[in-house]
């Protein structure tokens, strides 16, 4: 029998996914590409969509092949293909290649990757999953954070073209490490038998899945306005361009900071409790900054925003552990995360449509608090359990929903005691 380590399978988690999250420091490459490619940046904007949308595709690809091969091979396949796709876009001499390349390869891999990750690790670690599970989803902003200024380095020293040679070479490097890893650390992934026993108990659970699709997706749209605009928005709110770019860097910090702590809260409060608090906090930050629309105060408010998005991010994370079995962990986070594909492509653009027509970004944040509202009033309604503190370290299939409230009488409400039997 395989001995399994934890370390090692968050090790491995944490290398491949620190350059994998370098997807997030993408605008660092946007002059430099439009120099070098003679495109535009609305052109530039769409290889990022399509790599936003491929991660999204990578994701829910990768459960259909749990079966196909063990992890390590899956690991080191994805490794191949993103070190391939980020090299083709280092070579790049059109659009077309460098949207193949970034996009598409790079994209897939890196989607896959993180579910195959994420997955292994939830089989083997019994403790503290909603911290694990925060933490593991903090590592994109984290690796962007690490990459954004390293990417500003090389490019003050070399030419973009460089610059993404040696980002394939640290995807190769740290995707192998990863790899072996995983082999010492005895990642595996769901087995057949497992997946059908546990596929009747996510049927049983759809409508706690879409009331955290609709939550997640609500905190997003919100959260990715201001990742993707932040530096804009505090000009446009008069602040000065040096104090927008520290902005984006502190706002994305915070943002990974919160995922981990979301992730955290599940374990210590329940799920709807810690969900419904961080719309409320993003809630607060929109309607401050509607009332004072200074430039002090929009850096303060817009931090609120993206945290109650990175809270959002990690608690989800963690809310999957708590209301399905371990080893439904990636299939169902794969289909929760279309919720952040679909807020990338729906307010962020409509909140820049906005700006091109009023020349300011009121009306999109007024959207955007009418959003954490709703998210507020659908996170009150999901089940709510207390926080595991047994040996588990989480909460998994029916233990998770045998937690959910009870009626007088003492027995589970109809909805619930559905939930518990699937």
């Amino acid at each position: 029998m395989i001995r399994q380590r934890a370390w090692a399978a968050i090790a491995a988690a944490t290398l491949l996914n620190l350059p994998m999250g370098s997807l997030y420091a993408f605008s660092v490459f946007l002059k430099p590409l439009e120099a070098s490619l003679g495109a535009t940046r609305s052109e530039l904007s769409a290889v990022f969509g399509v790599a936003t949308v491929c991660f999204t595709l990578g994701m829910n690809l990768a459960p259909r092949l749990f079966h196909v091969a063990s992890a390590p091979v899956l690991l080191l396949g994805c490794t191949a293909g993103g070190t391939v796709g980020v090299a083709l876009a280092a070579a790049a001499t059109s659009l077309v290649q460098l949207a193949l390349g970034y996009g598409v390869l790079f994209g897939i891999c890196g989607g896959a990757a993180y579910i195959f990750l994420q997955q292994g690790v939830n089989l083997i670690v019994r403790r503290r999953l909603g911290l694990l599970n925060g933490y593991i989803v903090s590592l994109y902003p984290a690796g962007a954070m690490i990459a954004a200024p390293l990417f500003g380095w090389a490019l003050s020293r070399w030419d973009v073209h460089t610059t993404l040679a040696g980002l394939a070479a640290a995807v190769a490097a740290t995707g192998l490490a990863a790899t072996a890893l995983a082999m010492h650390g005895g990642v595996r992934l769901p087995t057949a038998a497992a997946h059908t026993s546990s596929s009747a108990a996510g049927t049983a659970r759809v409508w706690i899945f879409w009331q955290i699709w609709t939550v997640f997706f609500l905190a997003a749209a919100a959260g990715l306005t201001v990742l993707s605009q932040a530096a804009g928005m505090i000009v446009a709110y008069g602040g000065s361009t040096a104090m927008a770019l520290a902005a984006t860097t502190a706002i994305t910090g915070a943002i990974a900071a919160a995922r981990l702590g979301g992730g955290w809260l599940v374990d210590q409060f329940p799920v709807p409790v810690v969900m419904a608090a961080a719309h409320v906090l993003a809630l607060s930050g929109t309607i401050v900054l509607t009332l004072w629309p200074t430039p002090v105060v929009s850096l303060a408010t817009l931090a609120m925003i993206g945290m109650g998005y990175g809270f959002i991010s990690g608690s989800t994370a963690g809310a999957i552990a708590a209301y399905w079995p371990s080893s439904d962990y990636g299939r169902i986070a794969s289909r929760l995360y279309i919720a952040w594909c679909a807020a990338a492509v729906t307010l962020p653009v409509l909140a820049g449509h906005l700006y091109d027509l009023s020349g300011g970004y009121r009306l999109a944040i007024a959207i955007a608090g009418c959003g954490n509202l709703l998210g507020i009033v659908v996170a009150c309604f999901l089940p709510r359990q207390s926080p595991v503190k047994s040996e588990a370290g989480g909460a998994s299939g029916s233990q998770a929903v045998s937690n959910a409230p009870r009626s007088p009488s003492g027995t589970m409400s109809g909805r619930d005691s559905t939930i518990a039997r699937g």
